[in-house]
């Protein structure tokens, strides 16, 4: 099993949406490093920490799960979607996408500056200066610390 960070607006998609509608599909990913996660390395029953960004204080906010296996995003697809890429064909998709199960809320955010200030996490991919990716590795060394609190 991996792990993994899947970052999201809370005004775009929260997790109380998560929670409400308890699975959904993690579309509209266009960077090619973050499709090559998806599509190549998550497999269902990955662990999530859904993380809330662009916001007043970044943080964790939720656990979901990997409940799909990889395939094409439709969005890709739809004419009038902003994520439609003229240059992708059923035939030959150009982003993947997974389904993600709300598991739970945690009771209290873990927010970027608290991940920032223990030394133990400082390494996290997240808590590195000009990362910009919306979904990234989590290491199990990590998962285990921020679980177990």
């Amino acid at each position: 099993m991996k792990y993994w960070l899947m970052k999201s607006e809370p005004d775009v998609f929260s997790i109380d949406d998560l929670a409400s509608k308890g699975r959904e599909r993690w579309d509209g990913i266009r960077n090619y490093q973050a499709r090559n996660m998806m599509r190549d390395e998550m497999r269902v029953g990955d662990q999530i920490f859904f993380y809330h960004s662009s916001c007043a204080e970044p943080a964790i906010t939720g656990i979901a799960r990997v409940c799909s296996r990889p395939y094409a995003d439709p969005t890709q697809f739809d004419r009038k979607s902003e994520y439609f890429d003229p240059k992708s064909t059923p035939d030959n998709p150009r982003w993947i996408l997974v389904d993600i199960e709300f598991v739970r809320k945690l009771e209290r955010p873990i927010t970027l500056t608290e991940i920032k200030s223990q030394p133990a996490l400082a390494d996290m991919i997240v808590a590195r200066r000009g990362n910009r990716l919306s979904i990234m590795p989590v290491e199990a060394r990590h998962w285990q610390l921020l679980t177990s609190r």
